[in-house]
């Protein structure tokens, strides 16, 4: 992308954050009227993901001045050896999340090819359970995976210790 153009979108965003309601006030709203603004399609994938890390860096920035006067955390400390072990981290990885090719939140990694990703889709954000392969080295989902809206995985979250309890009479025979 135009440094030029990469730049005008991060100041629209920027601008867009400081005039919004922070508690109401999602992603895909402070990406629409950008787009809005600028009259271009911030839903493009590499446009979409400038968009999403200068929102999570405007958040990040937020929290810590909110912290600030507050007690000093000593965990910086704590991250600084902890980096020194990790010199090769990729640089996916922002403020100890981690970020797919497509720049949705890595959850966690359930295996080689399953992950829990954070990803939003038309406007709602969705909690995806799916397998990945390569391919032109790229992680890529599959099709093999589930997609649960907010409300689907609460109902869902609700009833894990249910399913638990399945689990183990199940393992018990």
């Amino acid at each position: 992308m135009d440094p030029e153009l990469s730049n005008k979108i991060e100041e629209t965003v920027l601008e867009v954050l400081k005039n919004s309601d922070m508690e109401s006030t999602t992603e895909f709203q402070v990406r629409k009227l950008a787009s809005e603004k600028l009259g271009i399609d911030l839903s493009e994938s590499q446009r979409k993901k400038l968009v999403r890390n200068v929102v999570q860096t405007y958040l990040e920035q937020q929290q810590q001045l909110k912290e600030e006067g507050n007690e000093k955390v000593v965990e910086q400390k704590e991250e600084d050896e902890n980096s020194d072990d990790n010199d090769d981290v990729d640089d996916k990885k922002k403020g100890g999340k981690e970020y797919d090719d497509e720049g949705d939140l890595i959850i966690c990694r359930l295996s080689n090819k399953r992950r829990v990703t954070l990803t939003e889709f038309r406007g709602k954000s969705l909690v995806s359970i799916r397998e990945y392969y390569k391919k032109d080295g790229k992680e890529l989902p599959s099709s093999k995976g589930i997609s649960l809206t907010a409300e689907q995985w609460s109902t869902f979250s609700k009833n894990v210790p249910a399913i638990e309890k399945a689990i183990k009479k199940l393992e018990g025979r």
